[in-house]
């Protein structure tokens, strides 16, 4: 497992090196150390590391709060705050660089430990909701570009699966879920017909009864009061008030 690179700033030179043993002690790879704001933000941007320990009473014209403002605005990197000042007024004006935590001087390597841990983890989920958002922005702006609906993209697993509306041979309503069913899996998602409906090709799927929905072109038989699909053999029942519009979406003659 790859070490997680920490970036050190702190204006203090003994304070800087114990941090930086006790990092080293810890398991961490220390990949810069800055006794500044303006030599912070050179370093960030230089090796952009995984998190940053700052110092918020930095000596110079820029402090660390600053300092994270202004990496904050460059890159995504979390900043965890060190400081012996833990008033109301510095604290409110740390909160607005939007910090992974604070560790208030002294410390203990544990404090050490479970802060970079802590920020970390939330980084990483906060990260990975952004990028669910962002591909749910991008595919809803090329479904409307392209204003077709041959791809859908379901819950798997904590990740979001792309799947062929042409590979799905039916769905079926199962309580508060849904379950989505090609030849080979099963996508259960928390939904309901109604909106599955709404999300597949009108032309290509019907409603044949209340609990299921069927791709047509998967259809291979009708054998009263059930239909059969192609491969897997799967009967599906016919719900009597959709017979009628089932008929007619089948061309019968």
């Amino acid at each position: 497992m790859a070490q997680t690179n920490v970036l050190v700033v702190e204006d203090e030179s003994i304070v800087s090196k114990d941090i930086q043993h006790s990092l080293k002690k810890l398991g961490y790879n220390v990949v810069g150390a800055a006794n500044n704001g303006e030599a912070a933000v050179s370093l960030a941007l230089e090796h952009h590391p995984d998190i940053i320990l700052m110092d918020i009473m930095l000596k110079g014209e820029m402090n660390g709060i600053e300092a994270a403002d202004a990496i904050r605005k460059e890159t995504n990197i979390p900043v965890i705050f060190l400081t012996a000042y833990a008033d109301e007024s510095t604290l409110a004006k740390a909160k607005v660089t939007q910090p992974y935590g604070y560790i208030i001087k002294p410390f203990k390597e544990i404090d050490i430990h479970t802060s970079i841990e802590m920020a970390l983890y939330k980084h990483k989920k906060e990260t990975e909701v952004l990028k669910e958002r962002d591909l749910l922005y991008s595919l809803v702006e090329n479904k409307e570009a392209s204003g077709g609906r041959d791809i859908m993209f379901v819950k798997s697993n904590s990740r979001l699966v792309k799947l062929k509306t042409s590979d799905i041979y039916f769905i079926e309503a199962l309580k508060d879920y849904v379950v989505i069913n090609t030849l080979n899996t099963r996508y259960t998602v928390h939904s309901t017909m109604k909106d599955i409906e709404a999300k597949l090709p009108e032309a290509e799927f019907i409603r044949v009864h209340r609990s299921f929905i069927v791709r047509l072109d998967k259809i291979v038989a009708i054998e009263q009061p059930n239909l059969i699909l192609e491969n897997d053999k799967k009967v599906i029942p016919i719900g009597g008030s959709y017979k009628d519009d089932l008929a007619k979406r089948l061309n019968l003659v």
